[in-house]
């Protein structure tokens, strides 16, 4: 996999390119046939703008489409990008879910779209939608609105129905040819297509199985009973560890006559497919058939625990989910997938389906929605409070391998009468992961939503409430949070919501502050802080209330009580092992020392800030970094050597592409906006006005990794390498805790 989409600047001439940036997952399994289906995708893909490949479901569209766009990579400078469709249900969360796929992450109040069409201005990319049958309409919007604004951009789509946008063209995908195998000899170029994917997948089973005379008329019988469809031949290959070829077909001819309830009208392959299945389901015991239909209220991967928890019970020990789930895995019907945090996952999507028709046959759909439900919940609640400790940067990434359960969790509670509460405590105690990974947008669209649907005075709609209000003002959307943490305020008074109270006041501390009023701000603090020690709170949020006030003090000129609470703040990060609180206390060393006119350790404090920042994903940490760390380069790197007002001028412009990802540049504050106003002052003294704009432009083309690499002296620069660290040292971040499986 790639990286950033947008991570190498664009060079002129036949110099030699970077690696295409893109992010196509890598084949697995090998590829079979489909050499013309190929070509004439090729063929398409350079004529046609929107190219949708629709067929049936488990015709193998998806592998067609994601080889095909690997071919085709070299014909994008601005690579080929893979998004998932199938996992979003929500129409409004799919702009996010492209932003999130180009590693663009919306944080902004403004609507996806308007983000995406920024972003993409210029570039020439391929963007492979895959899955959109569930959300047509949704997926044919986008694409014609992202078409006309983009001209460089291609889409390339999978759906089983036309998108019927604009300029579509459609290329329908028949099942792989079936026979017969050439004059009877299998050999080497003789197998039909659907005869070598079973005999490559059976060999997965049986190492030594191969297609002979004795066995290929059998085989050759069997893909044709399948119509060729190749996740049809794929699970039927599966069955060979305990069913010859013959006893495959046999029983296939069994299942056909049991499972026929498709509609008459339906294509005879949906009929088979749904058989193909259906038969698999049969070939499982009781147990593992009820496990299956249980599995399908999981969006995407999952891991044992998970499992455990909302499938057992009633019909299913929790000790018994272990060896049912490593059976589903033996027969193709649940994949495996190893990460980093262990073993997860994933049902295909056409199986899930079907298991989520046996559910819901059997009634019990609303309950196991609900046991889903209780999990996500539980794990945003121990999410919120892990995050207070060493294992922040784990607790980061095992909430995003959550992300797409979290958002049906969410989604069922929004939609189901009487949830609405649990929808508020979920979004509200989220707010470290809005916030710390870089999704304030998602977060607000989804706090917006249960707000407007429980509007009693509860404890979750305090918490939903200065949580809203705070993503709000760190998108620099003053208006929207100050209505929000004042009715958080007065209710908290109205109901003695103690906790309530102490957020609300710290977060209209923070619309102070960075509305410019550093002296209001500094008495909201000071009572935030003094409600926090009343009620013991000791968190990441009281941290970042210290180091916020400190920064309130620094602002009206006294950088030494500023100082002091930094030292606090700092002192209580390393004593828990806290890095996100830390890393913002470090950019507030940095600006302090940067207005005292210390450019080498403020150089020192900003990088390690950004770093850590970058760890988290903090889109709002990383660019302020960046906007300090460009001012600190027009300073003098020593006595005779004078700051370098190019690579200044390059990270101001990367600066302003994440900016544009956040929200309001500089947060609409004239504090926080100091640092980019004189940067830009002493770049254009000293630049010409193309070299001032040329530098601007070519660090507004760098993805967020690469222009994290240049703020850290790591990427380069126009005249040579970085800078590398100065010799002022800051102790590290405390480290993280060893990564535990369980």
């Amino acid at each position: 996999m790639a990286g950033d989409w947008t991570a190498q600047p664009r060079e002129a001439g036949p110099r030699r390119r970077a690696a295409q940036p893109g992010r196509l997952p890598a084949e697995v399994t090998g590829f079979v046939g489909r050499r013309r289906e190929l070509t004439e995708l090729a063929g398409l893909l350079a004529n046609a703008r929107l190219v949708t490949v629709t067929g049936p479901g488990g015709v193998g569209k998806s592998r067609l489409a994601l080889r095909a766009a690997a071919r085709a990579t070299g014909a994008f400078p601005d690579g080929t990008w893979l998004v998932d469709v199938a996992p979003v249900q929500d129409p409004l969360l799919l702009g996010h879910a492209v932003l999130e796929a180009l590693r663009l992450p919306h944080g902004t109040a403004r609507p996806p779209l308007e983000v995406l069409t920024e972003q993409l201005a210029g570039r020439r990319p391929l963007l492979l939608l895959d899955g959109c049958e569930h959300l047509v309409e949704a997926c044919a919007e986008l694409a014609d609105t992202l078409l006309r604004a983009v001209p460089g951009l291609r889409v390339l789509a999978t759906s089983r129905a036309p998108l019927r946008a604009g300029g579509e063209h459609l290329y329908t995908v028949a099942p792989l040819p079936v026979g017969p195998v050439a004059d009877g000899r299998p050999g080497p170029g003789t197998l039909p297509d659907a005869v070598q994917l079973f005999a490559e997948r059976a060999r997965a089973v049986l190492p030594s199985f191969t297609v002979t005379e004795a066995n290929a008329e059998a085989v050759g019988l069997l893909c044709r009973r399948l119509d060729g469809i190749p996740l049809a031949v794929e699970l039927a290959a599966g069955r060979l560890r305990a069913l010859s070829v013959e006893q495959i077909t046999a029983r296939l001819d069994d299942r056909f006559r049991l499972l026929t309830g498709g509609a008459r009208t339906a294509l005879p392959r949906h009929q088979t497919m749904r058989t193909t299945i259906g038969w698999s389901h049969e070939l499982c015991t009781v147990q593992e058939r009820l496990l299956w239909a249980r599995l399908s209220v999981f969006a995407g991967g999952f891991d044992l625990e998970a499992a455990e928890y909302v499938c057992a019970a009633e019909g299913i020990d929790a000790e018994d989910v272990l060896d049912l789930l490593s059976e589903l895995v033996a027969k193709s019907v649940v994949l495996r997938e190893d990460t980093a945090y262990g073993v997860r996952f994933r049902l295909l999507d056409t199986l899930r389906e079907y298991g989520g028709t046996w559910l819901r046959a059997a009634g019990d759909e609303q309950r196991l929605l609900r046991r889903h439900r209780d999990w996500y919940l539980g794990v945003a609640t121990w999410g919120e409070v892990e995050w207070f400790g060493p294992r922040q940067a784990e607790t980061a990434e095992r909430t995003g391998l959550a992300h797409t359960n979290l958002r049906a969790a969410l989604e069922f509670c929004l939609s189901e009468p009487g949830e609405e509460q649990l929808a508020l405590l979920m979004a509200g105690t989220l707010w470290f992961y809005w916030v710390g990974s870089g999704h304030l947008g998602e977060g607000r669209h989804w706090l917006d939503r249960a707000l407007a649907l429980a509007g009693e005075p509860t404890e979750a709609r305090a918490k939903a409430l200065w949580v809203t209000g705070y993503m709000a003002t760190l998108q620099g959307d003053l208006p929207a949070a100050r209505p929000a943490l004042e009715e958080c305020r007065r209710q908290a008074l109205a109901t003695g919501d103690d906790r309530a109270l102490a957020y609300a006041v710290h977060r209209q501390g923070c619309a102070a502050l960075i509305g410019d009023e550093p002296g209001r701000a500094a008495e909201l603090f000071e009572e935030a802080l003094w409600h926090y020690r009343t009620i013991g709170e000791l968190n990441s949020n009281v941290l970042m209330a210290m180091l916020e006030l400190g920064l309130a003090y620094v602002f009206q000129g006294d950088r030494e009580s500023g100082e002091l609470w930094f030292g606090q703040a700092r002192e209580v990060c390393e004593e828990h092992g806290e890095q996100w609180a830390y890393a913002y206390v470090l950019y507030a060393m940095a600006f302090s020392h940067w207005m005292d006119g210390d450019v080498r350790p403020a150089r020192v404090l900003a990088r390690e800030s950004v770093r850590l920042n970058h760890l988290f994903h903090d889109l709002l940490g990383i660019v302020l970094g960046i906007d300090l760390l460009a001012l600190l380069e027009t300073e003098p790197a020593g006595p005779d050597v004078p700051g370098d007002l190019h690579e200044a001028r390059l990270l101001q412009g990367a600066a302003h592409r994440i900016w544009r990802t956040v929200g309001t540049p500089f947060l609409g504050s004239r504090f926080f906006f100091g640092p980019h106003r004189q940067c830009a002052e002493r770049a254009r003294a000293g630049l010409t006005e193309q070299e001032y704009e040329d530098c601007y432009a070519a660090g507004a083309r760098l993805g967020l990794d690469a222009a994290v690499s240049r703020a850290l002296g790591t990427g380069g620069s126009p005249g040579g390498p970085g800078p590398g660290p100065g010799p002022y040292s800051v102790p590290p971040a405390p480290a993280p805790a060893p990564v535990r499986n369980s």
